[in-house]
């Protein structure tokens, strides 16, 4: 059974996105794959903005190994575009993201997931826990207690 759409309210922080005349595609909506592109944006702004992910020297990097997204309504260029965020489990070397875009001022959302990050070492590949400072700011939009592994 599919989700239902979750509201703002579910989401903890929010970036404004613009969308592209690129996005749209033949059926004159944007493309699915630019979706998940928004969800890697979001994810990955929150981490650099408040000082938790060094893309360069940081020794524990987040790798993607799970994402999923269902679609209830359709964007396109130009309508403006905000992404929310927040963490739904929180584990010791994972965190699963929940994204929600909203078109416009829509109270619902236009489309939905989740979006996995485990934390590794940068070098061996190998999961490492979470670091304290990360771990933090996760639990900081962290809307349900899951813990997983």
């Amino acid at each position: 059974m599919r989700d239902a759409p979750k509201t703002r309210d579910h989401f903890r922080h929010f970036l404004p996105i613009s969308t592209r005349w690129s996005d749209n595609d033949v059926y004159g909506h944007v493309n699915n794959v630019v979706y998940y592109q928004w969800f890697d944006t979001v994810v990955n702004e929150f981490l650099i903005a408040h000082g938790t992910l060094d893309i360069h020297e940081g020794t524990a990097i987040g790798l993607v190994v799970e994402t999923h997204c269902n679609y209830f309504s359709s964007i396109a260029f130009p309508e403006a575009v905000t992404a929310g965020l927040c963490v739904a489990q929180l584990g010791k070397s994972s965190v699963r993201y929940e994204v929600g875009i909203f078109r416009g001022d829509d109270r619902e959302a236009s489309a939905q997931g989740h979006f996995v990050h485990v934390y590794v070492d940068r070098i061996t590949r190998k999961p490492t826990p979470i670091p304290e400072k990360s771990r933090a700011l996760l639990e900081s939009i962290e809307i349900a207690i899951g813990r997983a592994e």
